[in-house]
């Protein structure tokens, strides 16, 4: 299914303890910053800015230099193609230009070249917030949007500036729902799926074993409540479709991985550019208007109402494609066409999430745990290896910089730049040992610290509410005996949990994870 990615790993280095933030948009700011995404104020998500604290402003803020913009200024060609998700945006005005504050846009965020979205959520087949560089555009006929990520890249490689190093952050939007994907392509997986869930989460555990990406230490979380036995599910049909959809949508990606890498080989340059690959959080429990069975069209819903393909789009989910069809959510609605929308919620995201428990947005390892895969043949002594030591999406940024011998500046925008909390992985690539204290997340009130190899971690009752019962509401786990966060040992080590919560609570305030936003959070 992923041939290219396999072959990255199977020339390169696999880290099987790197993390993310649990979520898109802090994921992307870390990413790109060095920063913990609550320095770079994108401690939620970037949409329209909810609140008034530091931390939570989800604009991506001035005082955090980005790989591009440093990069840009060493002498590097930087381009981006994909999701931005960035921008604090007000979506109601997006698509007119004159009324939006453009200094958030990839370009005035260090990128000489863009193709993509600033939004998140969009169709595959006629995305919302397109850009070209800093215009508008619309995407046109037969266009889906995860081969356009990957032409515009090779098309960058073609048309680079032979005498200048580059830069490229490739932000492919799968497999974020909706589920959308070519006929053809979804063909391929006809029947996979039809195993079900359990059956599927027992293959990929022991198929982790035999690649040596878990160890005997990791144990197979169990199946939660919430999620019936495969032998019990009534709409089997169209739970494979959308498992049949996703794993579409991943092999279209790779495809596109697969054009790069030919890109980069036939320039000569494939040998001297280190590719790094990873994911911005675990998979993704949201039903995505999948709670109740799909309604019949009425009579209205029927009827084509086509609009141009010329026409810039100015709403995130139109009722309509493109070529007049309604387009439709809910339980039965086959994924893949341009006129559903649909995800894949938490039935198959505990099997893409094996052997883990929780999904997206939480901090358990089900949320935070991304595959990074290193290519890099001239830089790195061995291939096919496996690294276990702990990194983080922060460390990027570190990486990058020492890379290209280029130093973080004291003042940037101005005013004193905040120096990155990631360290540099350049050493991990040598076989040699990573120095760090402690790695730290939050996000809608979920918390976690991991210090050497203890984990600390916590989920509130309800997101985006932090009540006096959440506060001191912490397991605590030795992810060395127990990776898959199986056995609480809380209770057993009272003074580590206090220590290690102290630890997190003055890291919060400095980090700017506190004051909390939320009208009932915690005084």
């Amino acid at each position: 299914m992923t041939p290219n990615l396999d072959r990255l790993a199977a020339d390169g280095m696999r880290f099987t303890h790197f993390y993310n933030t649990a979520r898109c948009s802090p994921s992307r700011a870390s990413l790109l910053t060095g920063l913990y995404p609550h320095q770079a104020a994108m401690g939620h998500l970037a949409t329209r800015p909810l609140w008034d604290e530091a931390g939570y402003l989800d604009d991506l803020n001035r005082n955090s230099a980005t790989i591009a913009e440093l990069l840009k200024d060493a002498g590097y060609s930087t381009w981006m193609a994909g999701k931005w998700h960035l921008y604090g945006m007000n979506a109601s005005n997006l698509p007119d230009q004159t009324a939006v504050d453009t200094s958030n846009w990839p370009l005035q965020r260090g990128f000489e070249r863009f193709f993509g979205n600033l939004s998140g959520s969009c169709s595959y087949w006629d995305p919302f917030s397109l850009l070209s560089n800093n215009d508008f555009i619309a995407p046109g006929e037969n266009f889906y949007y995860t081969d356009a990520i990957s032409d515009t890249v090779v098309k960058f490689i073609r048309e680079r500036d032979e005498d200048k190093p580059f830069f490229c952050y490739v932000a492919y939007y799968a497999a974020h729902w909706p589920l959308h994907a070519p006929e053809d392509e979804i063909a391929k997986y006809r029947g996979v799926y039809d195993i079900g869930w359990d059956s599927l989460r027992m293959e990929r555990f022991n198929r982790q074993k035999e690649l040596g990406v878990v160890t005997e230490n990791h144990r197979l979380t169990e199946r939660p409540e919430s999620i019936e036995a495969w032998e019990d599910e009534p709409m089997k049909e169209w739970q494979s479709r959308r498992m049949e959809t996703y794993a579409a949508m991943i092999d279209v990606m790779d495809q596109g991985i697969g054009r790069i890498i030919a890109a980069l080989d036939e320039s000569g340059e494939l040998d001297n550019t280190i590719i790094l690959y990873m994911q911005d959080n675990g998979g993704c429990a949201e039903p995505v208007l999948t709670n109740k069975m799909a309604a019949p069209l009425t009579e209205e819903q029927k009827e084509l109402k086509p609009y141009p393909y010329d026409q810039i789009l100015k709403v995130r989910k139109p009722e309509y494609t493109r070529d007049g069809r309604f387009i439709r959510s809910g339980r039965g609605v086959m994924a893949g066409p341009a006129d559903t929308w649909v995800a894949y919620g938490e039935d198959w995201a505990n099997a893409s999430n094996t052997p883990f428990k929780l999904y997206k947005s939480w901090v358990h390892e089900g949320g935070i745990t991304t595959p990074l895969i290193v290519h890099w043949p001239a830089g790195l002594r061995q291939k096919g290896v496996i690294n276990t030591q702990t990194g983080h999406l922060i460390d990027i940024m570190p990486t990058c910089l020492e890379l290209a011998g280029v130093s973080y500046p004291e003042e940037f925008n101005g005013t004193a730049a905040t120096p990155p909390e990631g360290i540099s992985l350049l050493p991990a690539f040598a076989g040699r040992k990573l120095d760090r204290e402690f790695l730290l997340w939050e996000h809608e009130g979920n918390r976690a610290i991991r210090i050497d190899n203890w984990k600390l971690v916590s989920k509130v009752g309800e997101q985006m509410k932090f009540n006096p019962e959440d506060e001191n509401a912490w397991e605590l786990y030795d992810l060395e005996s127990d990776p898959s966060e199986t056995e609480n040992l809380a209770a057993r080590y009272p003074d580590r949990v206090k220590k290690m919560a102290a630890k997190w609570e003055e890291e919060a305030i400095r980090l700017k994870v506190k004051p909390w936003p939320w009208d009932n959070h915690l005084e």
